[in-house]
């Protein structure tokens, strides 16, 4: 299909947790990103060179999960259109609500596993409010300090049926996938999708559990793969669940590293090198089943509760 243009970027995450305060301390001291603002039930955090006032939106709540996923439309203009075509689509539609401290009214819809999107235009830029975060370089959004994550990555999804998922991308955010995984009963194990020449910056995989609008991880970058290494000690140092990796993916080559954060939802740093997609016509590469099963590039086979555990949890999960 045509590469659409309608969509700038993966703006933000909204992330549901049981245990705030320990959620936030997780991903403020130990995670590495940065407090924007915060009230009473939210918190808005972001990377050190994410331009936005925010790209993870944490949410005080009674369970864990991902609340909404936000893209930036690439235009005012761009923003009616997929509109217009979300609104034609038959997919559930939530309509406009106002916007959160880091961007105007965003138009809300949902695919048909239960996760609601935003898409949006008006955005808040970051400015540094103490001298502290103003970066030496002109060109980067902020100082950094530690092995903190650069930017927001990537978040997976999980879903009963990958092939429906598919289709609500590319009808209502001009996705194009750039990896897939087939498998050997027919259906698609899972899909990797870009809106620009990033190689991916959503993925959704098949529900194994018959959970409902459920998250698997949440994705940071760092800016190489020693920050991964580092971070894995300050981990350690620190408590935190290391589930697998440092190691490297097969399925599009990121370097990985994947943590549970204090509530259980599953987050991971990468770093995926200078790998694009800048052919207009790419073609997806195909995945066999039998491939999989060889586990990740360098041998490490994919642990158990990487194809288990999502949040919210189900009922069976620990």
């Amino acid at each position: 299909m045509e590469p659409c243009h309608d969509i700038a970027h993966l703006g933000h995450v909204e992330m549901l947790t049981d245990r705030f305060e320990e959620s936030l301390d997780f991903f403020t001291r130990i995670y590495g990103l940065k407090l924007s603002g915060q009230d009473e039930n939210s918190a808005w955090l972001r990377a050190w060179d994410d331009y936005e006032y925010h790209s993870l939106k944490l949410t005080r709540a009674d369970r864990t999960g991902v609340g909404h996923i936000g893209y930036r439309a690439a235009s005012p203009e761009a923003l009616a259109r997929r509109v217009a075509v979300i609104e034609a689509s038959g997919y559930k539609v939530h309509g406009w609500v106002e916007g959160d401290p880091g961007h105007g009214r965003a138009f809300r819809f949902e695919d048909p596993f239960g996760h609601v999107f935003e898409i949006y235009y008006d955005t808040t830029w970051y400015r540094p409010q103490e001298a502290a975060e103003r970066p030496a370089l002109k060109n980067t959004a902020s100082a950094f300090t530690g092995a903190p994550p650069r930017r927001l990555d990537h978040l997976n999804l999980l879903a009963a049926d990958v092939s429906e998922f598919r289709r609500f991308m590319e009808t209502c955010l001009g996705a194009r996938v750039t990896e897939m995984i087939q498998l050997d009963n027919g259906r698609i194990g899972g899909c990797w999708f870009t809106i620009n020449n990033k190689t991916y910056d959503l993925a959704c995989t098949e529900e194994h559990g018959g959970g409902h609008a459920r998250l698997h991880h949440v994705t940071y970058a760092t800016d190489q793969r020693e920050d991964i290494l580092r971070a894995a000690d300050i981990f350690l140092q620190n408590g935190v669940h290391i589930e697998t990796g440092p190691h490297k993916h097969a399925i599009q080559g990121t370097f990985f590293l994947y943590v549970w954060e204090p509530a259980g939802n599953r987050v991971e740093l990468a770093n995926a090198g200078a790998r694009l997609i800048l052919a207009p016509d790419w073609q997806p590469v195909v995945w066999t089943e039998a491939e999989r099963r060889k586990g990740q590039a360098w041998g490490l086979k994919t642990i158990e509760t990487f194809h288990t555990h999502g949040t919210p949890p189900l009922g069976k999960e620990h």
